[in-house]
């Protein structure tokens, strides 16, 4: 006799694009885009429960909206239309991953949701199913449904599960604003680049590291092309790049033990207030 699941704990994962290309402008308004994208070990914790017939949503974050704006409460309505499950929850959700940073986290907290709703309820959905309904929550949604890296083309749901050849120690550093996602692409066919940054495309690791949203957000918000050099010209940076939309850029570093440092060089040199974290890819 088996004792049916009431309640789980999860992980929801950030990620960072380590390439980024837009191929045009779509006739639906969103963008045609090719990117790769790494999951990596900054996690936001959600704890879901069956109960009763509603849904109860919390979250620590004052900041994040807890009615049908938050992309785990549209995750539990789509399960829920898409199996006729009457999913009654009760979801905690503990904020780590930075909103408006393009590290995917609302994306990752509504994945999470699908995975967690799916075994909650014992539906036996295969990793597609839920890809399908992820599409229209939002464009990053079916990348955390595969829980890998991945290439991901179209607006983002056409999901290509891949290895990354080996772990990438990486610090991400945010300052205090975030970037709107929709702003950075509808920027992007008419900007241009900041004479003196460094735009083109990095090698490192067999990897090509590169981000058409880099020129529309530099334009407007100055502090993140200075970032961006600033790190560049740092001994222990192999790469740095704007993730997604931004306002986070990454910095791939040449070993674990080199972001113990540069944190506070970049507070000290850069802006006090700066948000950094110490991860790697996954």
């Amino acid at each position: 006799m088996t004792t049916e699941m009431q309640s789980m704990q999860i992980r929801a994962p950030a990620k960072i694009n380590l390439s980024l290309q837009i191929l045009g402008r779509r006739a639906d308004g969103f963008h045609e885009i090719e990117t790769f994208i790494a999951p990596i070990s900054l996690y936001d914790e959600i704890e879901i429960e069956k109960k009763g017939h509603s849904i109860d949503f919390q979250c620590d974050d004052p900041s994040i909206p807890v009615g049908k704006g938050n992309l785990v409460v549209r995750a539990i309505e789509v399960f829920s239309a898409a199996t006729g499950s009457s999913t009654g929850v009760s979801i905690r959700l503990r904020k780590r991953i930075p909103h408006g940073a393009g590290l995917g986290g609302g994306s990752s907290n509504a994945a999470s949701t699908l995975l967690a709703l799916n075994q909650l309820f014992d539906t036996k959905l295969p990793p597609e199913a839920l890809a399908k309904m992820a599409e229209s929550i939002g464009s990053d949604v079916a990348f955390f449904i595969f829980q890998s890296a991945a290439l991901c083309r179209g607006r983002g749901e056409f999901v290509s599960p891949q290895k990354v050849a080996e772990v990438l120690s990486v610090l991400l550093v945010k300052p205090q604003f975030g970037v709107p996602t929709a702003s950075a692409y509808g920027r992007w066919q008419e900007s241009s680049e900041i004479p003196g940054i460094r735009y083109a495309a990095q090698d490192f690791h067999n990897h090509t590291f590169v981000n058409d949203l880099e020129r529309p957000v530099f334009e407007k918000f100055i502090f993140l092309p200075r970032l961006k050099m600033w790190l560049l010209g740092q001994p222990e940076v192999k790469i740095a790049l704007m993730s997604g939309s931004g306002s986070t850029v990454f910095a791939v570093l040449d070993s674990s033990a080199a972001a113990q440092k540069l944190p506070d060089r970049a507070k000290e040199e850069l802006d006090p207030n700066l948000w950094t974290c110490a991860c790697e890819t996954v």
